[in-house]
């Protein structure tokens, strides 16, 4: 009877190690989920001289070549990366519409708060979670850095669980 309670025990121990640690690749795998869908939604935007809003998007050569030149409001080239006045990932009216206006998101400061689609709805079982992305310029294989941004997106999970992916957009602009 006591060698059968000492085995029980030894086993029962077993699975409460494995019972505890178990949930820990859940959380990794919906951390590297919202990362992946949050860098796809970032790389599928355009990338342009100009803002796409600027009438000559599709014009330009250059920087030179966006309404109110190089440097302007809607030359896509003048740091600091960010959106435009009056943009919001959630925003109908007015919402992200390139690359660079992800420069700083973070879940946590956005309105609304927490991971949401980009409708704006969230989803409440993934309110633990936090994302954020940094797009920088940064030269690759050859590619100047002004025509080329190193996105990162980071998402923390509610057990502290990090998740870092990163990838590179150039630039697009259909004259050069």
């Amino acid at each position: 009877m006591v060698i059968v309670s000492v085995a029980v025990a030894g086993v029962m121990g077993v699975y409460m190690v494995t019972t505890r640690s178990s949930a820990d690749p859940l959380v990794r795998k919906q951390a590297l989920a919202i990362a992946e869908s949050l860098l796809e939604e970032v790389r599928a935007m355009p990338f342009t001289f100009c803002d796409p809003d600027d009438p000559n998007v599709y014009t330009a050569t250059g920087a030179a070549g966006c309404t109110g030149g190089a440097g302007g409001a809607n030359d896509e080239s003048r740091l600091p990366l960010g959106p435009e006045a009056g943009e919001t990932r959630y925003a109908a009216a007015n919402p992200f519409d390139n690359v660079s206006d992800y420069a700083g998101f973070d879940t946590a400061a956005a309105v609304p708060a927490g991971i949401c689609d980009i409708s704006g709805a969230c989803i409440a079982a993934l309110a633990g979670y936090r994302a954020q992305v940094a797009v920088v310029n940064a030269a690759f294989n050859g590619i100047p850095a002004a025509d080329a941004l190193l996105i990162t997106v980071t998402v923390t999970g509610p057990t502290a669980e990090t998740i870092t992916l990163s990838a590179v957009r150039s630039r697009y602009a259909p004259n050069l």
